[in-house]
């Protein structure tokens, strides 16, 4: 079951630059800032009302992002819902049709599980699913 919209994730060339925009300019609470290897990310935890807007800094030539990046610019990257049951969840997913860039839930951010559907399956739009790590 889908519990809500966990976070909002833009695609920045530095986390440093685009704090001077979304925290300093905006408001939004920087909650953490913190690396995510397997992702090849850093990325910036901000407060914006009930929901997460989560900056993403490519680390390596070869992180999704950086590729992003100089396929689109930054921006938008993906929007992330969580949900309880990961694992069960990719399998009714792939079942319906639905397809999937991770049919195995990774590790993200903050220890959470999480798993990207491909664009293709949700009419252009990145979607990530998140467990949260209890």
């Amino acid at each position: 079951m889908i519990k809500g919209i966990d976070h909002i994730g833009i695609a920045v060339k530095s986390i440093a630059e685009a704090k001077k925009f979304w925290v300093d300019t905006l408001g939004l609470e920087l909650l953490r800032i913190e690396d995510v290897p397997e992702q090849k990310v850093r990325v910036a935890m901000l407060k914006a009302g009930e929901t997460t807007v989560e900056l993403l800094e490519p680390t390596a030539p070869d992180s999704p992002v950086h590729k992003f990046i100089e396929k689109r610019g930054e921006g938008l990257h993906h929007v992330t819902f969580q949900t309880d049951k990961l694992a069960e969840r990719l399998k009714a997913l792939k079942t319906a049709g639905v397809n999937l860039i991770d049919e195995r839930p990774r590790a993200g951010a903050s220890g959470a599980g999480i798993a990207f559907l491909h664009p293709k399956s949700a009419h252009g739009v990145l979607v990530e699913l998140c467990e949260p790590h209890d």
